[in-house]
């Protein structure tokens, strides 16, 4: 990770990381090697010292697993698991400090759209266009239960509420069928689970992309293709409030912390923070490219964007002119700190560490990689932030 002079508008640091295959680590396997370095980590244990003599030379490390484009990453709880679907039909979980791969998930036939780890990293719920929700047992592998959408409607999102006593999973608007929001009751024992839904939310218009719980699972915010944010009341199903906030689809929205604001990512080549409770924008930030992946940081003032060109105009253009980078922001003040390159397509999906050190990215490439920050990352400062101290 290279930090060149201090901007002198600013004062501010600009940081970009530019290396190539030839950096950084492969994982095929259940294994990952470094030739340069001799570094090999065949066991599921790797030392600490191992870890950060890793992170000193600030080399991503490559997750090989999937055939075809990323489509969803996200970290458990802990941080210690990496989960990854893609349109290949089969969910990976991976270890995040060194990328081995643990196993994968067998049973759907056709892309999976989504997933969601459940708060004890116990369950994982995948959602898929086989037109099935599923849930797996994630220390087996083994399917628990599954969902059918009953007019076959791809199943499009999934997501445990907060405590995991419930979820929901959104199918299409297909087969002339509206597209709907099911909320389920997710039973303690696997084995008492049943396929009755406790509520079903129609979606009028624009079919839903993206959707999530709200704090204490009082609303459900839900993302459209029109670039529509919408917020439902969870007990009764009714609409509260919708806003039109992007020109596109939006393609992704991920919340804070504390669920008290989200942000979300639009093919009209912008990402916005919104106030969950009025919908409000706070800020906004433009690229040149459609956005296909936002996230805030947990540790910094600081928000990622991912996208680039259109998946199919990819083989058409140069991965420098088609932006496939990670590219940073400031939150409050909306300028650019940094870029992190490495993916030869569009960037599909991000996810921050929820220790907010290290990062996850998935491409149109099919591969995965993950970033740990340096030192550098976490001392560079504006000046009103200093002031702050």
């Amino acid at each position: 990770m290279l930090f060149p002079a201090r901007d002198s508008t600013r004062n501010c640091c600009h940081f970009d990381i530019s290396t190539g295959l030839s950096n950084h680590l492969d994982i095929s396997n259940s294994k990952a090697t470094c030739d340069e370095q001799h570094i090999h980590f065949l066991d599921a244990v790797v030392s600490s010292n191992q870890v950060q003599s890793r992170r000193d030379i600030q080399r991503p490390i490559l997750l090989v697993g999937h055939v075809r484009s990323l489509t969803k990453i996200k970290y458990n709880r802990d941080g210690d698991l990496l989960f990854s679907v893609s349109k290949d039909s089969k969910p990976c979980v991976w270890f995040s400090h060194n990328g081995e791969r643990l196993g994968t998930f067998n049973g759907h036939n056709g892309t999976v759209w989504d997933l969601d780890i459940s708060y004890d990293s116990k369950r994982l719920l995948t959602a898929s266009a086989d037109a099935t929700m599923r849930m797996w047992d994630v220390y087996t592998g083994k399917e628990l239960f599954q969902w059918r959408s009953a007019h076959k409607q791809a199943v499009r999102v999934v997501a445990f509420a907060q405590g995991d006593s419930q979820a929901l999973y959104v199918t299409d608007a297909t087969m002339g069928q509206k597209c709907k929001i099911h909320i389920i009751e997710i039973a303690e024992n696997p084995e008492d689970q049943d396929d009755e839904t406790l509520r079903i939310i129609n979606v009028p218009g624009s079919k839903v992309t993206v959707a999530e719980w709200g704090a204490l699972n009082r609303y459900i915010y839900t993302g459209h293709e029109d670039g529509t944010l919408s917020m439902w009341d969870a007990e009764s199903g009714e609409l509260v409030k919708s806003v039109k906030i992007h020109d596109g689809q939006i393609t992704d929205m991920q919340f804070s912390k504390d669920r008290s604001h989200m942000i979300t990512a639009s093919k009209d080549h912008s990402a916005q923070v919104v106030d969950a409770k009025t919908l409000k924008v706070m800020k906004r930030y433009e690229t040149e490219r459609p956005v296909n992946a936002a996230a805030m940081s947990p540790l910094r003032a600081h928000i990622m964007l991912g996208g680039g060109q259109d998946a199919m105009r990819v083989t058409q253009t140069d991965a420098r002119q088609g932006k496939f980078e990670v590219r940073f922001y400031h939150l409050v003040f909306q300028e650019e700190i940094g870029r992190v390159k490495g993916h030869f397509g569009p960037i599909n999906t991000l996810a921050f560490h929820p220790d907010g050190k290290s990062f996850a990215s998935g491409g149109e490439d099919g591969f995965v990689r993950v970033h740990f920050f340096d030192d550098d990352y976490f001392e560079f400062k504006y000046t009103e932030e200093e002031e702050e101290d």
